[in-house]
């Protein structure tokens, strides 16, 4: 079921699976920034990752020993969400463990995703409450795809990303979904990263320690502008597939694939939240589009 939000500026369109934004559009001039999700490239908008961001090694993790399968990013993106609150600008949606989901993830939670219109912007906050009496390990991320170009007929090498502060920062590169050890240098004290599909030959880049809050997709010959905001949030990571695909990603995380040489153990894995009983954890990013 999808569920539309609205203002003066701008229209978001939310699925009920996986509480996913599939639209973000411009009123003004009706121009579409999220990405179609075209099955030949990447089926998918904006989808929401949890338990876990990227790769657990041999899709397989350890809790107290017992083995559990789970694939990519997670179940969140391909479960009903219940909505559970409606305004004109807002939206609550809440998925909650089951019998099915305790399979593939041994803890009971309640994962909550707002989305709310600002002007211009849409916060999306996710908000993870522990319902177990035992501590509780998870990892969550944002996965929005924006159109690259944002208008047709642009040049995809006259965008850039552009970072609120002078970065001087490494890559981490993927080796088969994991995190590998191998780094490219990615900015070198400069705030402006030229884009290219050349960029993305080995997948994902991913970002870690960053001391910008916000990074925007610019055109150097348009106007039109994405700006995501992501405070507080400790890896990033910056994909468009390969093979030419005309979207990019631009991805907020608490938490990152497992390690080439991971021992497959969730409560030590590589960027792991902790949550204690009856805890809650919220964090939010934002889009800003003009």
């Amino acid at each position: 079921m999808l569920t539309i939000i609205e203002n003066e500026l701008i229209k978001v369109k939310i699925a009920s699976q996986g509480a996913e934004m599939t639209s973000l559009e411009l009123k003004e001039d009706n121009q579409e920034y999220l990405w179609k999700a075209d099955p030949r490239y990447w089926g998918r908008h904006a989808p929401v990752l949890f338990p876990i961001v990227g790769k657990v090694k041999n899709d397989q993790y350890k809790v107290d020993g017992e083995v559990f399968k789970l694939t990519q990013h997670g179940f969140a993106r391909d479960n009903e969400f219940e909505l559970v609150e409606q305004e004109e600008q807002r939206v609550v949606y809440r998925l909650t463990s089951s019998e099915e989901l305790l399979n593939k993830y041994p803890y009971q939670f309640e994962l909550e995703i707002e989305y709310k219109l600002v002007a211009n912007r849409v916060e999306v906050t996710y908000n993870v409450k522990n319902k177990d009496q035992k501590t509780i390990y998870f990892s969550i991320g944002a996965h929005p795809a924006f159109n690259w170009p944002l208008e047709e007929g642009e040049n995809k090498e006259d965008y850039y990303l552009e970072f609120e502060e002078n970065e001087k920062l490494r890559a981490s590169l993927l080796d088969e979904g994991l995190l590998s050890d191998t780094t490219i240098e990615f900015l070198a004290n400069n705030n402006s990263k030229p884009l290219a599909e050349e960029l993305f030959r080995n997948d994902a880049l991913i970002l870690k320690d960053l001391k910008s809050k916000s990074v925007s997709l610019k055109s150097k010959s348009s106007d039109r502008e994405v700006k995501v905001e992501f405070t507080g949030f400790p890896y990033m990571g910056i994909w468009s597939p390969p093979a030419g695909a005309p979207f990019i990603c631009i991805e907020p995380w608490y938490g990152v694939a497992d390690l080439k040489d991971s021992d497959g153990n969730l409560k030590t894995k590589e960027g792991i939240e902790v949550l204690q009983p009856e805890a809650e954890f919220s964090c939010m990013y934002s889009i800003s589009i003009k």
